[in-house]
């Protein structure tokens, strides 16, 4: 289980919501959907991967979210910070030259003022965080979504985002201390910050698969289109999706 993959499902938070907010509905059934080939092989990792969470993940999350919550923020800000190159060697690789330098200067400032990342001093020098991966990079230079993927332990994705597994891994500070107490400490913090969006979808959804799936591409398509997605990106069920989002 990459690092990089169980920040990722991060993502999902947002688009959960935006889902839940758009009354999603479905039946717990084959879909059939064209973008969605394998899915009887997803639904049987998409269960393994909810039963190891509910046995294991989702307790020690619990227990996380009890520390208080300037230690939980932290912590938080640290793994962020340590993943953070990723963003700015996206920032270069998609040309948002400008973007790359205040993320440059984010990293160091964080890293150094805010003693390896644990404040993020950044913020308040008005150097915003951003959000950019190589699944990004690649729909920037016009690689297809492809086939969606849920993929044991990692969770989910798909064609085109899956080599940003490996290159978000590459660019995280954490791959290279040889930490596994940090390694996992990242995947408990990733967990707690995913407990709202799955309350959110167990509440809301009849087929939860499904539910998180589009929650996914529509976080992704989000992403990609640096929070301005075209009209025409969205089902017409799903057009309140950046209001919904600005919001939160």
């Amino acid at each position: 289980m990459t690092v990089h993959a169980l920040r990722g499902l991060r993502a999902l938070v947002v688009g959960t919501i935006v889902v839940a907010g758009s009354g999603c509905t479905t039946t717990a059934m084959i879909t059939d959907d064209p973008r969605d080939p394998w899915e009887g092989t997803n639904r049987t990792f998409y269960a393994f991967n909810d039963v190891i969470d509910q046995a294991v993940l989702a307790p020690v999350a619990d227990l996380y979210l009890k520390l208080p919550d300037g230690l939980r923020n932290s912590i938080h800000n640290f793994l962020d910070n340590a993943a953070y190159p990723g963003t700015v060697l996206n920032q270069l690789l998609q040309a948002k030259f400008e973007p790359a330098m205040e993320g440059t200067a984010r990293f160091v400032f964080n890293t150094t003022l805010g003693i390896g990342g644990l404040f993020d001093v950044s913020t308040g020098f008005g150097l915003e965080r951003r959000d950019e991966d190589f699944g990004q990079t690649l729909a920037v230079w016009g690689v297809d979504e492809g086939n969606y993927i849920n993929y044991p332990l990692l969770g989910p994705s798909t064609v085109r985002d899956t080599p940003g597994i490996v290159v978000g891994t590459l660019t995280n500070v954490l791959t290279y201390v040889a930490a596994l107490p940090l390694t996992l400490l990242d995947i408990v913090d990733t967990r707690a910050n995913l407990a709202s969006a799955m309350k959110i979808r167990d509440e809301y959804a009849f087929d939860p698969y499904v539910f998180t799936r589009e929650a996914y591409r529509q976080r992704r398509t989000y992403l990609i289109h640096d929070g301005n997605p075209p009209v025409d990106a969205f089902d017409e069920d799903d057009e309140d999706l950046e209001e919904v989002t600005a919001a939160l």
